[in-house]
């Protein structure tokens, strides 16, 4: 049986990851009316990572014997200035989901709770990933600076995140 205090901590991650992939979908409807279509393919599957993240908490919480209690998605922002306004804000999206992951980790050692320190490990490993892809796109487009066909092919590339 998970602990509340555990229980409490995955209730608020889920809501955090759920927030995240609506953060994204708002991104890729930006970058689409940017006619940045590559960029708007990368915020989607990031989306859908963040909404799987969210129900392998949701599934993790439920095995544990816990009760989940969703909440309401805060609305994100729907606009932003540039390709690199964006990225930066997935960046800094990214440490903040860090610090929340590592706030869990630090409940669940808190608890003594081994399983949930073992489940959150992949998270700490996800986040490591996730924040050094963030940083890599904001330095290519820090990069190409004001050049439209830079932007043009990096976004080329950035869309082709998730094809086989």
């Amino acid at each position: 049986m998970i602990s509340k205090k555990m229980q409490t901590a995955l209730n608020k991650q889920i809501n955090a990851e759920l927030y995240s992939s609506y953060l994204y979908l708002s991104m890729a409807a930006w970058a689409h009316s940017q006619n940045l279509s590559g960029t708007a393919a990368w915020m989607e599957v990031q989306a859908k990572e963040e909404n799987a993240h969210g129900m392998k908490l949701y599934g993790q919480l439920l095995e544990r014997g816990g009760a989940v209690t969703l909440e309401a998605i805060a609305k994100p922002p729907a606009a932003w200035k540039s390709a690199l306004q964006l990225f930066k804000a997935v960046a800094e999206h990214e440490a903040h989901v860090t610090s929340l992951i590592n706030g869990l980790m630090d409940v669940a050692i808190a608890e003594k709770d081994y399983a949930s320190v073992e489940f959150l490990n992949w998270f700490v490993k996800e986040q490591v990933e996730e924040e050094a892809n963030a940083a890599l796109i904001v330095a290519k487009l820090e990069m190409v600076g004001d050049s439209k066909s830079g932007l043009l092919m990096l976004d080329g590339k950035i869309g082709k995140r998730g094809q086989s």
